[in-house]
């Protein structure tokens, strides 16, 4: 049973979530052979403000421009 849990800072949109989904079970599908139906993926949305990086928390950075992490 394949257990994937996904932290992220919130603003993800639902069809964004469907897609992490969609695309992380494939993934485990074609790479380990998993059965998608035994998959399990829990995405935790975090506010910003409650999530620090290299020495200060992200809410006081600049939000990051699309497709850079």
């Amino acid at each position: 049973m394949p257990y994937i849990n996904l932290q992220i800072t919130k603003g993800a949109s639902r069809q964004q979530k469907a897609q992490i989904v969609k695309e992380f079970t494939e993934t485990l599908v074609k790479v380990l052979g998993k059965n998608p139906q035994n998959t399990h993926i829990v995405i935790q949305e975090i506010e910003r403000e409650d999530w620090g990086h290299g020495g200060e928390l992200v809410a006081d950075k600049a939000p990051a421009k699309p497709g850079k992490a």
